[in-house]
């Protein structure tokens, strides 16, 4: 790695320290100009195995969330489908995550990050959800964050804690940094990216559109609740059982990002009044039924300037499952309308810009 390349980063790393995020972005992005790579030979990103299938990324500094990245470097692996194992860190921590990224060369694609729900993990909620089918057949990437046993016990995203809540802190700072990490080295159209989350993953998806809406470009929450809605395990419960006063949407620069919302009207894990505290936290107002089928409504919801910003749809008789998952995966109910079908509609209609 050559001493332009570590100085500007170095540079970079103490601008961001003081808050100084678009001096910061520009030194990243004359660093990166100025390196010949990323992943120093020999270093632990190289493959684990004859197979390389495993690979291990730990980032020190990492772009602003939502700066356009450079090019990545062309090779012969970028036209093979991959589905790799990946670790993240940075100053905030680090997490584990799987990422499929399709065949074919370029630049420029869509990312779509999906955050799974207690107890599962990247594969299970990859089989469950069946997105990556969906990416192959769009070219489309894959994020799929792991939870640590270390910092939850049964895998949950830790939503409902005050210091996971906000831009810059605990999880939705690792998330972010993770997410402008890949999107720079695998060349991601930066207005293109997407999360979606079940249950404690959709509540976390809630979070992090609240806290970056300059990274993501719409949200999709299945079975969930809005941001804040908790600040405790007590609390939690009080918000899963839908007892809790619905959360109060503190005043921001920035619009919550378009929103797409699934729920079971059986759901007894989380109440279904969330789906409806999720769309009032994004900040939509009116709805119109649109369309109910013989096992689903769907609404469209706008904004007071009439625009849309937001579907709903709820799933009649279903649990606290993905809707029109595969039986393969945990948490899926095969008999409902396709969720990951129709939030990818819904996300790839509204791009950040």
């Amino acid at each position: 790695m050559n001493d332009a390349f570590q100085r500007r980063m170095a540079e970079a790393a103490r601008l961001m320290r003081s808050g100084s995020l678009a001096q910061a972005t520009a030194a990243i992005q004359q660093a990166l100009g100025a390196a010949p790579a990323v992943v120093e030979p020999g270093a632990r990103g190289a493959p684990v195995g004859g197979g390389g299938d495993v690979i291990d990324v730990e980032a020190r500094v990492v772009p602003e969330p939502g700066a356009r990245p450079a090019a990545p470097a062309a090779g012969p692996a970028a036209a093979a489908e991959s589905f790799t194992s990946g670790h993240y860190r940075d100053e905030a921590g680090g997490r584990d995550y799987k990422l499929f990224v399709p065949a074919g060369a370029g630049v420029g694609r869509p990312l779509v990050v999906m955050l799974h729900g207690c107890t599962q993990d990247p594969d299970d909620f990859a089989r469950g959800t069946r997105m990556n089918a969906l990416a192959r057949a769009r070219g489309f990437l894959v994020l799929y964050p792991s939870q640590s046993q270390r910092a939850s016990a049964q895998r949950c995203w830790n939503w409902f804690k005050h210091n996971h809540q906000a831009r810059g802190k605990g999880e939705p700072a690792i998330l972010a940094g993770m997410v402008g990490d890949i999107a720079a080295r695998h060349g991601v159209d930066p207005d293109r990216v997407f999360v979606a989350g079940l249950s404690a993953g959709g509540a976390m998806a809630a979070i992090l559109g609240d806290a970056y809406p300059d990274v993501f470009a719409a949200v999709g929450v299945h079975s969930g609740l809005p941001a804040g809605a908790a600040t405790d395990v007590q609390t939690a419960f009080a918000a899963m059982g839908g007892g809790a006063p619905a959360p109060r949407r503190s005043p921001r620069r920035s619009a919550t990002p378009p929103t797409i919302v699934f729920h079971g009207d059986a759901d007894t894990t989380v109440n279904v009044v969330n789906a409806e505290r999720v769309l009032a936290a994004a900040g939509v107002s009116a709805r119109a039924d649109v369309q109910r089928g013989a096992r689903h409504s769907r609404r469209i919801w706008v904004d007071a300037q009439g625009a849309e910003r937001a579907e709903q749809w709820t799933i009649h008789g279903a649990g606290h499952a993905w809707s029109g998952g595969d039986r393969a995966g945990s948490y899926t109910d095969p008999g409902g309308p396709d969720a990951s079908a129709e939030m990818l509609r819904f996300f790839l209609a509204h791009p950040r810009r």
